[in-house]
């Protein structure tokens, strides 16, 4: 299914040349790398400007812009010039990438040589003196061939920061008690661009009573998640009210998506929600997760960014979970491990809000804890509507962004595995293993006050994460520290 809510990244490229250089040189190399893109599938279109002076930047930018671009590059075809280079990197109104062009053989050294790896330098001296973020690769002096790699790995990057700089997160209630872990200050999420718009849970009842009027809707709704479902339902009566609330969170995303672009939900999902709803909204989260709008749990507001911001760099749907319990010997005795200590294993859970497209095996059940706290442990009802099973093996992404209680921007990224072992229990929960997570896990995700919900993508997405998070500002980004490499404050004598 194609993922809706998402931003579709066309970039714009164009070529600068310092005026004591053939402009003809920039617009031969510009022309072999668009070739290259081309070849490459990437999104991407050439300003007819070749920027030699400020009023070309201008145009450029003026141009890219009308052409609807919303990511661009700028692409030192020769040395540059850095004034008006780095004036278009500042009009241009999305994230930016600076390249240059390297030599092609030893022909072009007698006279058509062009210089682009001291015009970088200059550049970026430049990009420091106007304040700019502006995406710089590893290796970012190439031939065409490769530059279009990095290129095509920057739109990726680019998703994530249009998708974050558009976004709309609704919240529905206040955390529940002893819930303070996935705090919300909300001024760092303007800081970055997106906007937040907080209501109480009275009006997701409301809406919710709402959209009881329109049968044919909640019947389509029904029949399409008894499809999902294969058969694996059965409380076939609970669908039509799951899917009354799918179709009152529709109507309410569609009517106050406003001037944003995008939006997630992060909602309160217990413990009044079920006696008054009837149901757990566990597999409607999931299903609109499966469709590119996240709707993260208990009311985390940075979960969903986090997810969302997964959603961008992977181009597949994600989710929320617990990072929430040891793995024990018996569970994977025997079992691949993908080469990662069993220390550096944990169990990724929640009640049910992954999509099915991520999941190994599924079907819906209902919330075993929640059952004890609300009904007793006897016969559910209320508590009906999660989507359980094993999640799917294979890559995986953990990532976090969040507000600090003291109102900075911190994150931590880290790749592994969703391994295919059987976890044994109940809820979306799958084995992940993630190579040095033990001391992570205590020197990052404990030490520095991070909530106990994890954003998990379903590929490895560290690269383009870590540069769309540095682009939005952010300065704190945490990975997984080697053994011998060793966290600040962490005990040498351990």
């Amino acid at each position: 299914m194609k993922l809706i809510n998402m931003p579709e990244v066309k970039i714009g490229v164009v070529g600068v040349s310092r005026d004591c250089f053939p402009a003809s040189l920039t617009q031969k190399r510009l022309a072999a790398l668009m070739l290259e893109l081309k070849k490459q599938k990437v999104n991407a279109v050439a300003s007819t400007v070749i920027i030699e002076n400020e009023g070309q930047a201008l145009a450029a930018c003026d141009e890219l812009v009308a052409a609807g671009c919303n990511a661009a590059v700028a692409y030192l075809g020769n040395f540059g010039p850095e004034a008006p280079t780095t004036l278009f990197l500042q009009e241009f109104p999305g994230p930016c990438m600076a390249c240059a062009a390297a030599e092609e053989n030893k022909a072009v050294l007698a006279n058509d040589r062009g210089d682009a790896l001291c015009g970088l330098l200059n550049c970026s001296y430049n990009i420091g003196l106007r304040r700019l973020d502006v995406y710089i690769p590893q290796y970012p002096v190439g031939l065409p061939k490769d530059l279009a790699g990095k290129i095509g790995e920057f739109a990726a990057i680019a998703r994530v920061v249009v998708g974050v700089t558009g976004l709309k997160v609704f919240g529905f209630g206040p955390r529940p008690q002893d819930f303070l872990a996935c705090n919300a200050p909300i001024q760092p999420l303007y800081d970055i661009g997106a906007t937040v718009m907080e209501n109480s849970e009275l009006d997701l009842l409301v809406e919710f009573k709402k959209a009881a009027a329109d049968k044919a809707g909640i019947k389509a709704i029904a029949a399409d998640m008894a499809k999902e479902l294969k058969g694996g339902c059965v409380w076939p009566e609970l669908l039509p009210r799951l899917a009354q609330y799918e179709l009152a969170l529709m109507n309410f995303y569609e009517k106050n998506l406003g001037a944003a672009l995008y939006g997630v939900f992060a909602n309160k999902c217990w413990p009044a929600f079920e006696s008054e709803f009837g149901f757990v909204p566990c597999f409607i989260n999931s299903r609109l997760a499966g469709r590119g709008i996240p709707v993260a749990c208990e009311v985390d507001l940075y979960g969903a960014v986090s997810e969302y911001m997964l959603q961008c760099a992977t181009g597949l749907p994600a989710t929320l979970l617990d990072i929430n319990n040891s793995v024990p010997a018996d569970v994977i005795k025997g079992k691949d491990l993908k080469g990662v200590p069993a220390k550096d294993l944990f169990m990724g859970f929640h009640c049910g809000n992954t999509c099915s497209s991520c999941m190994k095996s599924c079907s819906m059940k209902y919330q075993l804890i929640m059952n004890r706290l609300m009904e007793g442990g006897k016969e559910p009802d209320i508590t009906r509507g999660t989507l359980e099973g094993q999640l799917k093996p294979g890559p995986a992404t953990l990532f976090r962004l969040q507000g600090s209680a003291d109102g900075e921007l911190v994150s931590y990224i880290a790749e592994g595995e969703f391994l295919d072992i059987d976890p044994c229990s109940f809820g979306g929960i799958g084995v992940v293993g993630i190579r040095d997570f033990a001391r992570f896990y205590r020197h990052v995700l404990i030490g520095k006050r991070f909530p106990h919900h994890g954003g998990f993508g379903f590929a490895r997405a560290g690269h383009a994460l870590f540069e769309a998070v540095k682009l939005l500002g952010v300065e704190d980004v945490n990975t997984p520290l080697p053994e011998g490499v060793r966290y600040p404050g962490e005990n040498p004598f351990a």
